[in-house]
């Protein structure tokens, strides 16, 4: 399978230090010391967990596990295989760093995996889908389901735009002001449109939960990152005075925007064909 040109993953890990500026937003969390970079937080990933009921006969594919946390709760279910996907060679070293040795990382694109066709029971991806074209998001949901299995389960969590009714002026300032602050496209749904997203790609909704975007805030940082790394993230912040007025001016746009701003964590089905 081949697609055209589009991002289907987080970006490539930058190299080099004195730029908090310029990198993307999830690389300089994760430079400062954060492990938990999903719009819900981890008790979103929590949650998509759960509904897709992952057991020891699951065959599991993670598109972009990027630093592992999601990855690591969806081991402890003892799934039969789990493949993480991810398209940059650096980031698939960092996965497979914290990730079990018997587990499998490969670099290729999430929309292109190689991998067998049907041969998954279950696949999920997070803030992923957020960053594509709305032709890339099709790409990578088209490769979800050649990969799943009949009534193979598909999860995602990603960023939504709140109401479903929000007019298109608002959607396009919210997405222009979110790419230009986080040095990614950010190109969120309204719940509708991602649920029809993925019933145009063949899925069926099986649970679908929209809640607060939660990931820069106090308590949320606190329960997903625990003392030590709220410690760890301050102690680095006080050092980085660029990092301070980056996260200053993103926590800005997203209190800003945050009436328009939401989680949301769907589990579909694949549609049986009657």
């Amino acid at each position: 399978m081949t697609t055209g040109p589009h991002i289907d993953h987080l970006g490539p890990v930058p190299s080099g230090k004195g730029d908090a500026g310029r990198i993307p937003a999830h690389w300089l969390f994760a430079r400062l010391g954060k492990r938990v970079l999903r719009p819900g937080g981890m008790a979103a990933s929590v949650q998509m967990l759960r509904a897709l009921t992952i057991q020891p006969s699951d065959d599991v594919v993670e598109f972009a596990p990027g630093l592992g946390m999601t990855a690591r709760l969806a081991l402890a279910a003892l799934p039969a295989s789990y493949t993480g996907v991810e398209r940059d060679r650096q980031a698939a070293r960092l996965a497979r760093g914290v990730l079990p040795s018997s587990v499998r990382v490969i670099v290729r694109p999430a929309a292109d995996t190689g991998l067998e066709t049907g041969g998954a029971s279950v696949v999920f991806g997070e803030a992923l889908l957020s960053l594509q074209t709305p032709a890339a998001k099709a790409s990578i949901l088209a490769e979800a389901h050649r990969l799943l299995g009949e009534g193979g389960r598909l999860g995602i969590h990603e960023l939504a735009l709140v109401p479903d009714d929000l007019s298109e002026p608002v959607k396009q300032q919210v997405q222009r002001e979110l790419a230009a602050v986080l040095h990614v496209g950010a190109r969120p749904c309204t719940a509708l449109d991602w649920c029809r997203l993925l019933e145009s790609a063949g899925f069926e909704i099986h649970t679908k939960h929209t809640g607060a975007l939660r990931v820069l805030e106090a308590k949320c940082v606190l329960a997903d990152e625990g003392v030590t790394g709220v410690l760890r993230l301050a102690w680095n912040l006080s050092r980085d005075w660029e990092a301070r007025a980056r996260v200053a001016q993103i926590r800005r746009t997203l209190r800003r925007h945050r009436a328009h701003l939401a989680s949301i964590v769907i589990v579909a089905r694949k549609a049986t064909i009657a």
